[in-house]
């Protein structure tokens, strides 16, 4: 069974003459570990399909179905819940508390989910490490340049152990060396944790990795290729 699977999924906004089809008929399957992007110009409908996929927005018909279960049909508090457990989401924007410090920014979701105090401080730390930024992980986000928030904000959608991680243009703020490296340590996450990333992206850095790429265009899916590539070093 596909972790991900989307049967039929439009998107239409407006009413009558006004009416615009963002996505029109997406049918699409997403295996466990797969490091995927959606690609495509500006207005092909990849971040509406991101959103779609994360149930941050519905679609006005079609399914979406995520390890199993159909999120369409999901009450909020439910799916509120779905999201919270088998979803990660990195954004653009960041999206970071201001009032909490990096290790807190990272926690947060592990508090949400009950884990234990310890626990997801450990994991906490060992995230933050990971990309770079266990020397500031007691600052708040204003000491931090944008390039290091953006840094947070993976470990962040990392370090609650999702099944799938929705990245939406997640290395737009970032410069080339940081950029390779925070995208070898999620290749290597999906190949060693079977953890899945689907990217929405415009940048050439994450189509050189990514091992699957889907191309939209007017809201359909023009093309889908595999690329086999070379394994990323072990992450220690």
């Amino acid at each position: 069974m596909a972790l991900l699977s989307l049967s039929g999924v439009g998107k239409t906004y407006g009413r009558g003459e006004l009416q615009v089809h963002a996505l029109d008929g997406i049918a699409l399957e997403v295996q466990e570990g797969e490091f995927a992007a959606l690609v495509g110009p500006s207005g092909s409908g990849k971040t509406t399909l991101l959103n779609i996929i994360g149930g941050l927005d519905a679609p006005s018909r079609g399914k979406v179905a995520v390890n199993g279960t159909e999120i369409t049909t999901l009450p909020e508090a439910e799916l509120s819940g779905f999201r919270l457990f088998e979803l990660g989401f990195i954004f653009q924007a960041y999206n970071l508390v201001a009032v909490l410090s990096a290790l807190e920014n990272v926690e947060l979701v592990m508090v949400l989910q009950g884990q234990p105090a310890a626990e997801r401080r450990e994991r906490a730390q060992h995230y933050l490490d990971l990309v770079g930024l266990g020397e500031v992980m007691e600052r708040r986000p204003s000491a931090l340049s944008g390039g290091q928030q953006q840094r947070v904000a993976v470990a962040r959608a990392l370090a609650a152990n999702p099944r799938l991680v929705l990245a939406d243009e997640p290395t737009a703020n970032l410069d080339s060396d940081n950029a390779t490296a925070l995208l070898d340590i999620m290749h290597c996450l999906s190949r060693e944790e079977k953890t899945t990333f689907l990217f929405s992206t415009h940048d050439p850095r994450v189509m050189e990795r990514a091992e699957r790429i889907i191309t939209l265009r007017d809201g359909r899916i023009e093309s889908d290729r595999r690329v086999k590539r070379p394994l990323a070093e072990t992450i220690a």
